[in-house]
């Protein structure tokens, strides 16, 4: 197992092997050293997770050597020890970023605590299977998983053919995010990499914007458009929420996988196209399937390899890494410098359930960023941002589902349960109509027994 490297500084010796041997025997690596300058050369060699420092040595104390690892790596959490503590320094101290601060004589069960926390806060330390070389092609996903790490390992052997692949995951976990690394990885990665969500785009307009459509071919088609389709010729189309697609439609997207040709809407001409298809989906695909939801052939071609992206609270040891991202991102494209979170307010980071995963942990941190008056995110923003959920905008997937049966109640609440007659009202048949029923759970009888009870 991999010990996680503790750096001490402090220009006592004997503190310095006081503190090695508690921590050696607690499971820690432990790398001390005498004085602010060494210890600054030893954070780039050892990378350590924590780093505990005297507050009081030589030339270089306690805080200058904290700020100057701030330039180094702003998530590496600090400790300071001082014999000369007081409450102001403490206040001053935390308030500028440091981890925590304890006095002498310390506790040494205390002073573990603080160094426990701050480890398994601190995701700097990579993870023992990350890849070595070139990693630009992953660079926008965030990670110290080794889940994450493993995931990506198949992402980039995957990269390297023009295999199908089929990204399973919750909403909000980044399943573009890896889509588009599979793309930069590959041999078409000069080439186009278009996303469609295809859950966003309405039905009916649904098959123009992939296959594109000819001049008149429809109402407000005053010019040809060549479609996704043929934007991503050569490079990589990402078709997100694949699950929500019309069945319609389906039947035209395989003939198009089949054929690697795209027939526009309104044309007699079919265009060629090579385009390597990812695809993504967070509902239960092999419900969808047994439902008659999705169908079975199309899927068997997408789904030629699969990808499960883990959930948020299955990668909890990037929840520091990704927070901190964040943090730094909207600072830097901010006059306002907020530095880091404070070690409780990271804490509560660290134990929420974040059902909307990276994409709900990126709005709790603009929101505790956006009201920060200080260097330091206290823990009673993100406890603010944590409890303010009506304030999060639902993720589109869920808001166009949540819109679908509200509209499918309203209907058979008006038609007393009648199906014929509120097909009709919805512009279906029958058939299509009971499967939008069946999915969303609704029966017509209740609505007719209620009608009949009133």
């Amino acid at each position: 197992m991999h010990k996680k490297t503790i750096l001490i500084v402090d220009d006592d010796h004997d503190i310095l092997k006081l503190l090695s041997m508690r921590l050696e025997a607690s499971g820690y690596h432990v790398v001390a050293v005498d004085g602010a300058e060494k210890a600054i050369v030893q954070v780039s060699l050892c990378k350590p997770s924590v780093v505990v420092t005297d507050l009081r040595m030589g030339e270089m104390d306690g805080m200058a050597l904290f700020h100057s690892l701030q330039k180094i790596n702003s998530a590496l959490p600090v400790i300071i020890m001082t014999a000369h503590g007081t409450i102001p320094e403490a206040v001053e101290a935390t308030k500028q970023g440091v981890f925590s601060f304890v006095t002498k004589p310390f506790d040494s069960k205390q002073l573990l605590i603080h160094i426990e926390k701050a480890a398994l806060m601190n995701s700097a330390q990579p993870s023992e299977n990350a890849p070595l070389g070139d990693n630009t092609w992953r660079k926008e996903i965030v990670t110290c998983s080794n889940a994450m790490e493993d995931l990506l390992g198949q992402a980039l052997l995957l990269a390297k053919s023009d295999t199908s692949v089929f990204i399973h995951g919750q909403s909000g976990t980044g399943k573009e995010l890896l889509a588009k690394a599979i793309h930069s990885a590959s041999d078409r990665k000069d080439n186009a990499f278009v996303a469609v969500n295809c859950a966003a785009i309405p039905e009916n307009l649904l098959e123009s914007e992939l296959f594109g459509h000819a001049k008149g071919s429809f109402t407000g088609a005053a010019s040809s458009y060549e479609g996704l389709f043929q934007a991503a010729n050569n490079g990589t189309i990402f078709l997100d929420e694949i699950g929500d697609m019309p069945l319609s439609l389906q039947v035209k997207l395989l003939r198009v996988l089949q054929e690697r040709q795209v027939r526009p809407v309104g044309s007699t001409k079919s265009v060629s196209v090579d385009v390597r298809v990812i695809s993504a989906t967070h509902c239960d695909i092999d419900k969808e399937m047994s439902l008659g939801n999705f169908r079975e052939d199309l899927y068997y071609r997408l789904n030629v390899a699969a990808l499960g992206i883990p959930s948020l609270v299955d990668r909890r040891q990037d929840i520091p890494l990704l927070a901190n991202y964040f943090l730094k991102e909207f600072s830097d494209s901010s006059k306002k410098k907020v530095k880091s979170f404070a070690s409780d307010a990271m804490e509560l980071l660290m134990t929420a359930e974040w059902p909307g995963n990276i994409r709900q942990l990126r709005n709790v941190v603009e929101q505790s960023f956006a009201l920060s008056t200080t260097p330091v995110v206290p823990a009673k923003l993100v406890l603010k941002a944590l409890r303010g959920k009506s304030g999060e905008i639902m993720p589109l997937t869920e808001a166009k589902k949540r819109f679908e049966r509200d509209y499918l109640l309203k209907l058979l609440q008006l038609t007393s349960g009648n199906v014929t007659q509120a097909a009709r009202l919805a512009d279906r048949n029958r058939t299509e109509f009971y499967k939008l029923l069946h999915r969303h759970h609704l029966e017509p009888s209740e609505f007719k027994a209620m009608s009949r009870a009133s």
